[in-house]
């Protein structure tokens, strides 16, 4: 448990087009936040409604007193189309959008919810977890130190709904209770300065990089 309240600053932190931002550097952590993620682009096609919308999804985070709520909500998908919320280590794509290469894997993964999409082609989910500054997963049988995961992102709940937008035989991912999920669907991107997700709302300086303050 946190030594101090998890309620401590009052201010609300926008997601922009390209970037999660974050509170100034020694700021007090966030009360609540609300940030983007982006498309996976090369799968984007088998996202969308139709030719003629554009699939979103925005979280809002707000910090509570023992723990803390996420609010997803989609726009403009296909209708009932099932994706897995995932909280993760880091993200695939870099802080422009570009894909990180190479990209080894999504590191630290813990598994939030399912999604599924209704007739329009929206959904909401919501989660009450840790969330903010101190999430993080670890594991001593495998000598796996504390490790934040910062970044949301959720993928495909199949691989057959992702597979007519790859020219090659997809492989199955773990993303999903039964591990036979398809690939990314969308995630959050790192911040420019410090590398860290949007669920790290205090950076402070650490040697050369950036870690969060708990």
């Amino acid at each position: 448990m946190a030594k101090l309240p998890r309620v401590i600053a009052s201010a609300v932190i926008m997601g922009t087009a390209a970037i999660g931002v974050h509170s100034a550097f020694g700021a007090q952590p966030a009360s609540s936040t609300h940030f983007k993620l982006f498309p996976n682009a090369a799968f984007a096609p088998c996202l969308r409604k139709n030719a003629s919308t554009t699939p979103t999804a925005t979280a809002t985070v707000t910090r509570g007193a023992l723990n803390d709520t996420l609010t997803l909500k989609l726009s403009g998908f296909k209708p009932h189309i099932g994706f897995d919320l995932f909280t993760v280590q880091r993200s695939n794509q870099n802080a422009s959008g570009a894909p990180v290469t190479p990209f080894t894997n999504f590191g630290m993964a813990w598994y939030q919810s399912d999604i599924e999409t209704n007739d329009s082609g929206s959904a909401t989910v919501t989660i009450k977890t840790i969330l903010f500054d101190q999430i993080f997963g670890f594991d001593p049988d495998v000598s796996l130190a504390p490790t934040n995961t910062f970044h949301v992102g959720f993928w495909f709940d199949s691989v057959a709904e992702a597979q007519p937008c790859s020219p090659t035989q997809l492989a199955a991912t773990p993303f999903n209770g039964e591990h036979n999920a398809g690939p990314v669907a969308f995630i959050t991107r790192p911040n420019p300065k410090t590398g860290l997700g949007p669920l790290c709302t205090a950076p402070v300086k650490q040697g050369s990089g950036f870690a969060c303050k708990p």
